[in-house]
């Protein structure tokens, strides 16, 4: 089972759960302000280790539209695939005016998640 470390915190997760849902596992109050549906940005992190290399059409749009490609991914739309070392950027502690993080996200990864390379992400951008 991959292994995810978040703030020191880590645990075994089975494949495939929801990046999102594993940190708040660990008990960290990540942000999900849109419910887990690529459309907030809310739950982004930064990888130390284990960055998946594929990403979902929905996260590629919405980290391209507010200019985080490349900086950021968000834990909405990320699964557990290997071992990992996130640091979430924000959550309940970081923003005052929070009461709390969000309508709770789904099992799964929403919008229904097909998986990509950047690359092919990229290059389905240059046709249009």
């Amino acid at each position: 089972m991959p292994k995810l470390t978040v703030e020191g915190k880590s645990a075994e997760f089975p494949a495939g759960k929801r990046l999102v849902l594993a940190i708040e596992s660990l008990g960290i109050n990540i942000g999900h302000r849109c419910g887990g549906k690529a459309s907030c940005t809310t739950c982004r992190v930064e990888f130390v280790s284990g960055e998946p290399a594929d990403m979902t059409r929905a996260e590629y749009d919405k980290l391209l539209q507010e200019g985080l490609l490349d900086r950021v991914r968000l834990s909405c739309q990320v699964t557990c695939v290997g071992d990992m070392e996130v640091k979430p950027l924000k959550t309940l502690e970081m923003v005052e005016q929070w009461k709390d993080t969000g309508p709770p996200p789904a099992e799964e990864v929403v919008p229904v998640a097909e998986w990509f390379t950047r690359e092919e992400l990229a290059a389905t951008d240059s046709e249009s």
